[in-house]
């Protein structure tokens, strides 16, 4: 059995399939803010869907980060680090990359189980 989550025309912004969430990459809702509010907002958006879903960040696998500019590595590790549950860390992965608009200073995508 497939559930999708917040389903679109072109995409769902979470899917779940044999007890794996699968989230699309998420972007800030306001592209004019600063790294750190796009990472806050970012990192809601995958909690939220995560509920939504069934699970939590206690129970992420793998979260990719999308960086247009790497020079922006250690602002964005200061929010992600305190939003992490560091008892349960996802394996991760960040690379520099031009994001679909840009004034977005980062995208992310998780898997968790639930």
């Amino acid at each position: 059995m497939i559930q999708r989550y917040q389903a679109g025309k072109r995409m769902s912004q979470a899917v779940v399939h044999n007890g794996t969430v699968y989230i699309a990459g998420q972007v800030a809702d306001n592209p004019k803010g600063s790294l750190e509010e796009q990472t806050r907002s970012v990192l809601a958006k995958i909690e939220a869907l995560l509920a939504e879903a069934g699970s939590d960040k206690s129970k992420l696998l793998a979260v990719n980060v999308f960086l247009p500019h790497i020079s922006d590595f250690d602002a964005m590790n200061a929010v992600y680090d305190a939003w992490i549950d560091p008892a349960n860390p996802p394996a991760r992965a960040c690379v520099e990359a031009r994001l679909a608009n840009p004034d977005l200073r980062v995208e992310m995508t998780a898997i968790a189980a639930l």
